[in-house]
């Protein structure tokens, strides 16, 4: 099976930054896309950012040059480094993964960030 463990939400002020990271583990032979969602009460889940295993990324408008994902391929895990934090990023951040060879995708249980004074 996999599991994906979820790290690094919190409080944070206006302005400020936080560090989320998802490390997958369990039967694994190569992961594709990683990518990151949030949902907001009341609101659907939408996509933040993703990035596939050669490095190529993509990002929400909402979200680009404040937000950045990376990955560590050896440890099969993905990152998203949030600066400039502001209150409309207050969700619940989701991680995904997508497996090579396997149609499922597989989530992490979600980490609350919230943004306020």
């Amino acid at each position: 099976q996999v599991r994906l463990v979820e790290s690094g939400g919190g409080l944070v002020q206006p302005g400020g930054s936080l560090r989320l990271s998802c490390a997958a583990s369990g039967s694994i032979f190569s992961i594709n896309h990683m990518g990151w969602y949030r949902q907001a009460p009341g609101k659907q889940r939408e996509l933040v950012a993703t990035i596939t295993r050669g490095g190529r990324t993509n990002y929400a408008n909402s979200v680009k040059g404040r937000f950045t994902i990376s990955r560590d391929n050896a440890k099969n895990t993905v990152y998203l480094q949030m600066s400039n934090l502001k209150p409309e990023d207050t969700a619940v951040y989701y991680c995904n993964v997508d497996l090579t060879w396997d149609p499922d995708d597989y989530w992490g249980q979600g980490t609350q960030v919230t943004v306020s004074s």
